[in-house]
């Protein structure tokens, strides 16, 4: 259930009891954190740069914030023991300056399995997340990473709209793999990282539970949807030029470029999910049968 919620300021007579900051609480992974830490009893505070917008859990007390614009963090923090946060390197050293003085102790940061690849150096989205962990590593707080491989919701804004009207899927690789991650999935482990003890330093890899062609995925979508969606194999250069319209060059061709490496290569999988949490990790089919609207 969503809500929406208005835009305010802390007072100095909430910071009684300390509370966990979950940064991008209308995010497809901060929402379910903030979602699981009020299930868990635990007293929550959602961020986002617009409060007014909703979308948040309806229960969440949601205030406004912004990591690139520092001077928003100390009201925000004010309180604070905990602290859910994606990656964000503009300005990564406030965030920490801030944390430090409000007294925060633990930082749960999700950031991406592309920071332990071999291609890291030359990636930039590796380069982005290990700016920010490296950050939080020397700051002295207590840090959990949660480092996800392919997000399952990557295929709104792969596929979504040729699906919603052409219903086809043009694809140069449509027979490489990997194992998508379920945003559920992701917010369960900060969520347990943030609740229980045991988890201080340490760097959860998590892949999806089964590895899937891209052909498959989109068959998976079809069925959810109750009619056949058609992939059509196009060429690198045809790929790119759709790319272009939805993502920076650079990620595109990080993109074509593990597609391609991808190319009828099974992908790694994990049971992380299950050994932190106690409940097996979401598969592929799960995420979209919870995202199928998505689709129509």
């Amino acid at each position: 259930m969503v809500g929406a919620c208005s835009t305010r300021t802390i007072n100095q007579a909430e910071v009684g009891s300390l509370v966990t900051v979950v940064f991008g609480a209308r995010g497809n992974v901060g929402r379910n954190v903030a979602a699981g830490l009020l299930a868990a009893g635990e007293k929550v505070r959602g961020t986002s740069r617009t409060p007014a917008a909703g979308g948040f859990p309806s229960t969440l007390d949601v205030v406004p914030a912004d990591l690139e614009r520092p001077e928003t963090l100390p009201p925000v923090l004010a309180g604070a023991d905990k602290v859910f946060l994606y990656a964000k390197p503009e300005e990564i050293e406030a965030f920490v300056a801030a944390a430090q003085s409000a007294g925060v102790r633990q930082v749960v940061l999700l950031s991406s399995v592309s920071v332990v690849m071999g291609t890291a150096e030359q990636n930039p989205i590796a380069r982005m997340h290990r700016t920010v962990e490296l950050a939080i590593e020397r700051s002295g707080l207590d840090w959990t990473f949660v480092r996800p491989g392919m997000f399952a919701t990557n295929a709104r804004w792969w596929w979504g709209e040729s699906i919603r009207t052409e219903g086809v899927v043009r694809l140069p690789y449509p027979d490489a793999q990997n194992a998508p991650v379920h945003e559920k999935d992701m917010a369960a482990l900060a969520v347990t990282a943030l609740t229980e003890p045991g988890h201080s330093q340490q760097a959860y890899t998590v892949h999806g539970a089964e590895s899937l062609t891209l052909r498959r995925q989109v068959e998976h979508i079809g069925e959810a949807l109750g009619r056949p969606v058609r992939v059509e194999t196009v060429s690198v250069e045809q790929a790119r030029e759709e790319f272009a319209e939805k993502a920076p060059a650079s990620v595109a061709e990080a993109l074509l470029g593990m597609w391609a490496a991808a190319d009828g290569v099974p992908a790694p999988v994990s049971v992380i999910v299950e050994r932190i949490t106690g409940s097996p990790a979401h598969t592929f089919a799960q995420w979209v049968a919870d995202h199928a609207d998505d689709f129509r």
